[in-house]
């Protein structure tokens, strides 16, 4: 049975012009990731299957905001590989943080393969109401009659 893959040209131009440094059977590519906001703060989850919490970095500088994390095979002593399609390697992912978030208190979580980003919105940037003040007070004046 023949497949028609309408982007393996598209694929084969890319891995070209980026290189194998681009991700390889045997390193990783990419960090898939979900954000979305939720209330007064952003959460972002990142699949790290495999990965050993200890190796797992969370950082902010100037700004960005990094993601990284490493993941081993076993030793490969002996081994005859007869399929290896999982990556091994470092993972990173960085993104830039808007001026509207508190990076002081950004806090993170690592279960069940999901390192979760909680990352709060900066109370200068919550939406607010404006109290509006009154000026000087109201006086009704009544026009006299001339005699």
């Amino acid at each position: 049975m023949l497949r028609f893959d309408p982007f393996h040209d598209i694929d084969t131009v890319a891995r070209q012009l980026l290189g194998e440094g681009a991700g390889t059977a045997r390193a990783p590519r990419f960090m898939p990731m979900d954000l979305f906001k939720a209330g007064d703060h952003y959460v972002l989850n990142a699949d790290l299957p495999g990965v050993d919490p200890g190796s797992v970095d969370v950082s902010v500088d100037n700004g960005t905001l990094t993601l990284r994390a490493q993941r081993s095979l076993p030793s490969e002593e002996g081994v005859q590989w007869i399929a290896s399609e999982r990556f091994a390697g470092t993972y990173m992912r960085q993104l830039s943080l808007g001026d509207n978030v508190d990076t002081d208190r950004i806090s993170a979580s690592y279960n069940n393969g999901v390192l979760s980003v909680t990352i709060p919105i900066a109370e200068r940037a919550k939406p607010r109401r404006i109290e509006i003040s009154g000026g000087s007070e109201h006086k009704t004046i009544e026009a006299g009659t001339g005699s």
